[in-house]
């Protein structure tokens, strides 16, 4: 299989992995051919990319961390509960809501066996393949790579339960905010990105009384944003004043932010995320955790077309887990864009003067800011 962005796909191509409806049901299965009508509608619910078949990279499997029994019941609980809390009038003091807890353990409970399983794994971009709301997919998304990374870190199951709750439930004050200001298309007034920033507070005050809910997971969701030199939000804390495991969710929050598609911007590729996670090592991020982070993600994931300063293009087939951004390419076409008819893989690990220049046709460079 290869990863090809939603507005390279063309009639005929096949898939080659599931795509998921909002309510975790498989909505296109494997070997479904594609049309027009079906690439427009997967553009148009937020589909970015997809693998689709190709016999020169039948081999290339991508890993399943998390099992399509564990996907389809975290997307039905997460929609179900998120969507209770934003039909809900605001929190009053002293009323709680005590089923939240029940549901999203026993959620994580599956996520951390299913991990379990997948120490060696890398982390790759979760939005592909699933039709849903996007703080729904978001908080899906960071509750499994923090899971991850706590584990490459050597957390017990313990702290991975209460890391994980709160990388799940770090956005649910975004329930309570506005649906105008949080699907806005464009940028953010001045009072509406003041309006946005109370997130963090409200999920603090939504989680901090909730029964079986350890109060940790509702500092994770009060300081998220918080950052390593005060110039975070909502409280502008600093340095050993943020909680470990809200450092660990900022971090993964931020990154899946730039990767995952946006109604005001389309996604960044993990190369150029993880580069400006590096431009904030030491003033935003602490510097042992953005080093585990670049260790654990697949900055090219599998199935990715890359050129190589050769001018050559290929296929990541392969990752090299103590070498991520050096992946193993098997070239297709030569410098003159003509298809090989022998195929050969590069092993960049070992070919440490070949580089990556481009990513499905877009250049290697990193882009000066990026709207959160």
């Amino acid at each position: 299989m290869r990863l090809v962005p939603i507005s390279q796909c063309r009639p005929g191509m096949k898939l080659a992995k599931k795509i998921f409806s909002q309510e975790g049901l498989v909505l296109l299965g494997e070997n479904v051919e594609l049309s027009s009508r079906l690439i427009t509608r997967l553009a148009e619910s937020g589909i970015q990319y997809v693998y689709v078949a190709d016999p020169r990279t039948q081999d290339v499997i991508l890993p399943e961390v998390i099992s399509d029994e564990t996907l389809r019941f975290a997307l039905k609980e997460i929609r179900t509960n998120f969507r209770s809390m934003m039909n809900r009038p605001a929190q009053r003091k002293g009323v709680t809501y005590p089923y939240i807890a029940q549901p999203f353990k026993e959620m994580m409970n599956l996520i951390i066996d299913d991990l379990s399983s997948h120490h060696d794994a890398m982390i790759m971009l979760m939005d592909m393949g699933i039709v849903d709301h996007y703080l729904f997919q978001h908080s899906l998304n960071v509750c499994i790579y923090t899971t991850m990374l706590g584990m490459a870190h050597g957390y017990t199951r313990d702290e991975l339960m209460m890391l994980g709750m709160g990388a799940l439930l770090h956005d649910i004050g975004k329930t309570q905010i506005a649906v105008d200001v949080l699907k806005k298309p464009g940028s953010l007034t001045k009072d509406e990105f003041e309006q946005m920033k109370q997130h963090a507070e409200i999920g603090y005050r939504l989680l901090k009384d909730e029964p079986n809910v350890p109060l940790v997971v509702a500092h994770c969701a009060y300081q998220h944003h918080e950052r390593l030199d005060g110039s975070g939000y909502p409280r502008g804390i600093r340095g050993n004043e943020i909680h470990d495991f809200a450092k660990w969710i900022g971090l993964v929050d931020s990154y899946d932010a730039m990767t995952t598609n946006r109604v005001y911007r389309s996604p960044m590729l993990p190369h150029h995320a993880v580069e400006l996670l590096y431009a904030g090592t030491g003033t935003l991020y602490e510097q042992h955790m953005v080093q585990q982070f670049r260790d654990k993600v697949a900055i090219y994931p599998l199935g990715i077309t890359v050129m190589l300063h050769t001018g050559e293009k290929g296929i990541v087939v392969d990752l090299n887990s103590s070498y991520p951004h050096r992946p193993i390419v098997r070239v297709l076409y030569n410098e003159a864009g003509e298809e090989l008819r022998s195929p050969y893989e590069t092993d960049l690990s070992k070919q440490l003067n070949t580089m990556i220049v481009n990513v499905n046709d877009e250049q290697c460079d990193v882009p000066a800011a990026v709207s959160l």
